[in-house]
């Protein structure tokens, strides 16, 4: 066992009680089930979820001892992107791209290929240093999660008769 506090639960945003400490913990970081964390000031902390989880900035471990330790976003490299909003956010949201929606603005990872393929849809793209807390999954929870849609395809033949007993194929492309 450990001497360490453990968190196996977490409080969600706005929980409005006092927090005595804070891990600051980037995108990546934000998604765990069972890790050691260090606080800002120093405390080593264990967090032992019942299952992996999305953490949202604002959120609080509650710790074995009472205490919540709050969860912050860390500064890491994204893009700001500017322009037509929607449609800019409707390529973002194509490529299953985690986005920060704001009014006046979409904050991405930073990506040199995004970069590329905004700015040619005529979007501003300014690379900035800057916490990331993208929109969740289509609920409002847990996360979005890229895939690849890649260059390999599958192809089925499909059969079926007509009614003049013809068989005609058909190539589909899955």
């Amino acid at each position: 066992m450990t001497d360490q506090p453990t968190a196996h639960s977490i409080r969600a945003p706005g929980h409005g009680q006092m927090t005595h400490g804070q891990v600051t913990l980037g995108y990546e970081d934000r998604f765990l089930r069972r890790k050691r964390l260090t606080t800002d000031a120093g405390e080593a902390i264990l967090v032992d979820l019942p299952e992996t989880t999305s953490l949202a900035a604002g959120a609080a471990f509650e710790l074995s001892d009472g205490r919540l330790i709050a969860i912050a976003a860390a500064d890491e490299p994204v893009l700001i992107v500017t322009g037509d909003l929607p449609r800019l956010a409707w390529h973002i949201g194509n490529r299953h791209t985690p986005c920060q929606i704001n009014p006046d603005r979409l904050v991405i990872r930073a990506d040199h290929v995004l970069a590329g393929m905004l700015s040619g849809l005529g979007a501003t793209v300014i690379a900035a240093i800057a916490p990331f807390t993208p929109e969740g999954g289509a609920y409002g929870m847990g996360r979005t999660m890229g895939h690849d849609h890649g260059h390999t395809h599958v192809h089925t033949h499909i059969s079926h008769t007509t009614p003049d007993d013809e068989e005609d194929e058909a190539e589909v492309e899955v």
